[in-house]
């Protein structure tokens, strides 16, 4: 989908004004939440299956992101703060019922709205993010304590922002597509996007603002915590080829969702609606309509329309939730 096709606009919620893609109409919302260092666009191939099958579909820049507010306090980016936008977004809406749609850090907001306030969410899409307690059971082993070394060094100050912003801030952009299995799917068009979101003023600060915060929040959690049971029908969705978050982080899932459908995009990298976006879809679109879901292989795969490709920059690999 052509990204000039969306609608941009305005909405206040819980005290900022956000930026947000729009497609469709109804009263039926479906709100789609995007990682790090991502940008609603990162939804472009999901919107256009949302609006057909009868959604008004919000994919909103969140706190810190696009042209939504970007305030460059690391308080401003608790993790209540931003599970307060979520709803705040679903009461501005206006909907009847809401879809929520989400993928890395956007899927932490999702897990965690859907545990405080499950009555704003009438079904839950989830995709490379892995729910809150099996994350921190599995932080806890070498394995995948290695591959969160990134939040660490976030932790420092100046230092990830000028890393991240080399090249007017393609070296975010690069984060993205090195990490890829398929590169090919992140075209210069798509990386002049999240090269621009990088690059504005304060835009990293802000972006960077989300993990400081967590981690000084003690916001990854201890252990004895109680998670509430999501009795909302779920869709998960996982590539296994992620470079930062390990497969053990799914095991588990369903004994905190009683509802749910798990699916493995097997050789797809974290970034899973953007690189096999015909298999997401497909899979989406058979949930969304009461048929089964299909599993990976039974998926016709559409090949690149370009050469697999990377550049050697930038040194860090990708950061994430």
């Amino acid at each position: 989908m052509p990204w000039n096709e969306v609608e941009l606009i305005r909405v206040a919620a819980n005290g900022i004004n956000f930026e947000v893609a729009q497609l469709g109409s109804g009263d039926r919302l479906a709100l789609c939440l995007h990682g790090f260092p991502e940008h609603a666009y990162s939804w472009r191939h999901q919107m256009p299956l949302l609006a057909r099958l009868g959604y008004r579909v919000w994919a909103p820049n969140l706190r810190g992101y696009g042209g939504t507010d970007s305030p460059q306090e690391v308080s401003a980016y608790r993790l209540e703060t931003l599970v307060a936008d979520v709803a705040g977004l679903i009461r501005a809406s206006g909907a009847a019922e809401t879809l929520l749609v989400a993928h890395d850090w956007g899927g932490v907001l999702a897990w965690t709205l859907a545990m405080q306030e499950p009555s704003l969410i009438s079904r839950l899409v989830i995709m490379n993010l892995p729910h809150p307690a099996c994350f921190t059971r599995e932080f806890r082993h070498p394995r995948q304590f290695l591959k969160s070394w990134y939040m660490m060094f976030f932790q420092l100050p100046v230092l990830p922002e000028m890393l991240l912003r080399r090249g007017d801030g393609r070296a975010a952009a690069l984060a993205i597509r090195n990490s890829a299995k398929d590169a090919a799917r992140f075209p210069e068009e798509a990386m002049a996007v999240y090269s621009r979101n990088a690059n504005r003023p304060g835009g990293l600060t802000a972006m960077i603002n989300w993990y400081r915060a967590l981690i000084r929040s003690g916001g990854l959690g201890g252990g004895g915590r109680d998670y509430p049971k999501i009795e909302i029908p779920t869709l998960f969705l996982w590539g296994d080829a992620d470079v930062a978050l390990d497969f053990s982080t799914t095991n588990g899932t369903e004994a905190y969702v009683s509802n749910l459908t798990f699916r493995v995009l097997h050789g797809v990298s974290h970034w899973v609606q953007q690189e096999a976006p015909e298999a997401v879809n497909a899979m989406l679109e058979a949930w969304l309509t009461g048929l089964p879901v299909p599993e990976f292989s039974e998926i016709p795969q559409k090949p690149s329309a370009q050469p697999s490709f990377r550049e050697s920059e930038p040194p860090i690999s990708t950061p994430r939730a």
